[in-house]
């Protein structure tokens, strides 16, 4: 056995755009690995606090979906603002985002209870709130359910191309494939760990900017 912080995420409403489409809004089930990051590295004050190593495992689920207008303001080629665009916003609504982390608890439980940058999942406007608890990992396969993982481990759930690591210019981003059941699945995953109730708990590759072209986990 094992022990891991286990962090739970919630927000009443989130919205992740799926970046490989340009021009219009399609929505992911799920928050890509970069995000999360980007999230866990706001609680302690940016990328600069954070080490190059960090890995974790997730699980996420939401209540329910849907999808609002927003209105955008393009540049056209000029750079001058044109008018006024809206657009349909997929969102999830009343999401739960459940993540392990092995390496220093103690200093990821102070941050997420006080974080230095308040938590985003998501866009900048989708506020969530955290709780973290000490818990025990078997070393044996688990129960996939709502686990993001990556897709050599599965076949069950949608194959998603997902972004792993940006550049901390935004000019370069590290993609991995990864699985998702979005209904959840029971199929078994050798995913190193598991919870004491059969949750696989499956680390993802790292997600630092700084690995950016220099690691590229499988």
């Amino acid at each position: 056995m094992t022990e891991a912080l286990h962090v739970e995420v919630r927000a009443p409403v989130a919205s992740f755009r799926n970046p490989l489409y340009a021009g219009v809004q399609v929505g992911l089930p799920c928050p890509p690995p970069a995000t999360v990051g980007g999230m866990l590295a706001a609680a302690v004050g940016g990328w600069g606090q954070v080490s190059g190593d960090l890995r974790f495992a997730m699980v996420f689920t939401a209540a329910g979906a849907g999808i609002d207008l927003e209105t955008y303001h393009p540049l056209d080629a000029s750079g001058t603002k044109a008018p006024p665009t809206p657009k349909d916003r997929p969102f999830l609504a009343e999401v739960t985002l459940r993540i392990w982390l092995f390496d220093d608890p103690q200093r990821w439980e102070r941050a997420l209870r006080r974080p230095v940058w308040p938590l985003r999942l998501g866009r900048s406007q989708d506020l969530a709130t955290a709780r973290t608890r000490r818990v025990r990992l078997v070393s044996r396969s688990g129960r996939q359910g709502h686990a993001v993982l990556p897709a050599q481990l599965t076949t069950a759930g949608t194959l998603l191309q997902l972004p792993t690591a940006i550049s901390h210019d935004r000019s370069r981003t590290q993609w991995h494939a990864y699985r998702y059941h979005q209904g959840g699945t029971r199929a078994e995953v050798d995913s190193g760990w598991a919870t004491e109730d059969g949750q696989a708990v499956a680390l993802l590759p790292p997600v630092h900017p700084d690995l950016l072209g220099v690691v590229d986990a499988p």
